[in-house]
């Protein structure tokens, strides 16, 4: 992605997203461009709804009623669809923005990207992988969730940090080959490998901005706040195969450790 802020409409399915992260939404859009167009689609008459009344006013949403003409079905889906393919030809949003887990929106994001415009979905990691990987990023709801921070007892941290001193009085200083297991998923870690492999140049080193790049092209929905790092580099900073170089021009360098 490149640093340039775009225009963007979000389009919120009030039938499957949650009105509790309608904050964190906002602000993880705002990373991307500027919310010029902010829609939220469902059936105003249904209690299901009434969480998201007092947000509409506060977020500056502007709400669409679509009744459910059928038991156990909306016409959500489709009003969605039909007013993005407007919003899409009057050419006033350089990207889009999809709330919802639904895949019925799979077709919505591929004809949106065919248009060379950015298009990002938000959703439960339930998401089936269609939707996700026809977005340029996809963020999971549960990486947007706000943490509750505990604060570990003053007992139960002494207990640590005796056991870490027990830890290394006993650790063999002999020679070994070192031996390293990442606490990536091997989903992710694939990812990671391709990534750096066509980021690097000929001295095996990539910028990360690069590598974050390549990264989410070949899956759109890898976020280093899944494995609760804030940011790419801090994750890279983790890994036992590779190493952060940070230099005086303020962009990371990732080049490969020597492993012995």
């Amino acid at each position: 992605m490149s640093d340039k802020k775009f225009n963007i409409a979000i389009l919120i399915d009030g039938d499957n997203a949650q009105a509790k992260l309608l904050k964190e939404t906002i602000e993880e859009v705002s990373k991307y461009g500027k919310a010029t167009i902010r829609r939220i689609y469902g059936d105003w008459t249904s209690q299901s709804m009434n969480s998201w009344k007092d947000l509409v006013n506060l977020y500056s949403i502007n709400p669409i009623q679509k009744f459910s003409y059928t038991s156990g079905k909306n016409s959500t889906d489709g009003a969605m669809i039909i007013d993005a393919m407007d919003i899409l030809h009057g050419k006033s949003v350089e990207g889009f923005c999809i709330v919802s887990s639904d895949s019925d929106y799979t077709g919505l994001a591929k004809r949106i990207r065919e248009e060379g415009l950015f298009v990002m979905g938000i959703g439960e990691k339930k998401t089936p992988e269609s939707f996700v990987k026809s977005c340029d990023i996809f963020t999971y709801t549960e990486n947007i969730t706000p943490k509750i921070k505990k604060e570990p007892k003053a007992e139960n941290q002494k207990i640590k940090e005796n056991k870490t001193k027990d830890t290394v009085k006993k650790q063999d200083t002999s020679p070994k080959i070192q031996e390293f297991q990442s606490f990536l998923s091997r989903k992710d870690e694939e990812t990671i490998s391709k990534a750096f492999e066509i980021s690097a140049n000929e001295n095996d080193i990539a910028f990360i901005s690069t590598l974050g790049t390549n990264i989410r092209k070949i899956d759109p929905s890898f976020d280093s706040r899944t494995y609760g790092y804030s940011t790419l580099s801090k994750l890279f900073d983790d890994l036992p195969h590779f190493e952060v170089v940070r230099n005086e021009t303020n962009h990371p360098l990732v080049k490969k450790k020597q492993l012995l």
